[in-house]
């Protein structure tokens, strides 16, 4: 069940780490971190994704209120989601990459799907 994580952090740190992270992940397209860190991150980018395809003043401010950078949200609006305009979710990938070196945490790289290359 998706946002029931706590990730070892209080509610406002890990709000504001989620919130940093589907920034980083929208702006820049792939991510890698851990594996739980990525299915939270899947659950609210694929929100905003969503958000974006609507379009409307009501969904800006939505994206705007999460997302921490203006130029994201444009890019969002602009370029992300209508590149998914015919897909009804499952706008991100998570690739499990084996265990971290220092702590053995199960790391993954979470990316945006190329929605040309299965056109």
């Amino acid at each position: 069940m998706p946002g029931t994580r706590k990730l070892g952090r209080t509610t406002a740190h890990r709000n504001a780490m989620l919130r940093g992270m589907v920034t980083y992940l929208l702006e820049n397209g792939s991510i890698e971190t851990t594996l739980t860190r990525a299915k939270e991150v899947r659950a609210m980018a694929e929100k905003m994704i969503t958000l974006g395809k609507e379009n409307t003043l009501a969904s800006r401010r939505a994206a705007l209120a999460y997302i921490t950078k203006e130029d994201v949200v444009a890019k969002l609006f602009s370029q992300i989601a209508p590149k998914y305009a015919n897909r009804n979710g499952g706008y991100t990938q998570i690739y499990k990459l084996g265990p971290r070196r220092g702590d053995a945490a199960e790391m993954a790289l979470i990316k945006l799907v190329d929605d040309e290359a299965a056109e």
